[in-house]
């Protein structure tokens, strides 16, 4: 049997990644000095909503994008959809070229995001099946240490998903480090993602490669 050629890596897309969330200082310098692109504020919270994807503002629109395997040289592609149950998260996973992840991620908020007077995160959302992970940064960079809760969803049917951010695991690109309980004080960015492992080259019991949906009804603190 002939051999499967291997997939080609978007270059075009992975500087696309990195360019939306100013991951690449000289061109985001750049970018804010001739065309004006601040960073976006933080949501304003009402009724302890963070975000009521079944009302969306301009804002939110502006403030979701895919970071997939391509940064990782993977083929892998997700993007969003503002429907009206909800934000789509929706794409297709592919483990082609050593990747294994999709997500949607929000740019950093300036100023952060001031959730020290909550416990928790709550989402509720429509899934597949699959396992999926909810991401909290507590700092500013593009790679920094980020605070993860793994989350299982029922084909089609909406669930509560609640998250204690004295439960949220410290992680770096998938393996768990050791720093203190998570700044809720200053959060940077929130970030979805679905991917082929959960933790420290441990396999997600719950994931199969192909396409997949999680819509997204609201995020609230508690």
């Amino acid at each position: 049997m002939a051999e499967q050629p291997r997939p080609s890596w978007d270059f075009g897309r992975f500087f696309e990644t990195l360019n939306y969330f100013d991951a690449i200082p000289i061109v985001s310098s750049l970018q804010n000095m001739f065309f004006g692109s601040p960073p976006p504020p933080p949501p304003q919270l009402q009724a302890n909503l963070v975000f009521d994807f079944r009302s969306p503002t301009e804002q939110m629109r502006d403030l979701w994008g895919a970071l997939d395997d391509v940064v990782m040289g993977g083929v892998s592609q997700s993007g969003t959809q503002l429907l009206p149950e909800g934000l789509a998260f929706t794409g297709y996973v592919s483990t082609a070229n050593s990747g294994g992840f999709a997500s949607v991620r929000t740019r950093n908020f300036e100023p952060p995001l001031d959730l020290s007077a909550y416990s928790g995160i709550e989402l509720r959302v429509k899934g597949d099946g699959q396992r999926y992970k909810f991401f909290l940064r507590d700092g500013a960079g593009w790679d920094t240490v980020a605070y993860a809760h793994s989350f299982d969803t029922t084909n089609g049917d909406w669930v509560t998903v609640q998250i204690p951010f004295a439960e949220m695991k410290a992680v770096q690109r998938a393996r768990v480090v050791q720093r203190s309980p998570i700044s809720a004080e200053r959060i940077y960015s929130l970030q979805l993602m679905l991917s082929k492992f959960e933790y420290d080259r441990q396999l997600n019991p719950h994931f199969a490669a192909g396409p997949f949906q999680l819509v997204v009804e609201s995020v609230k603190v508690y």
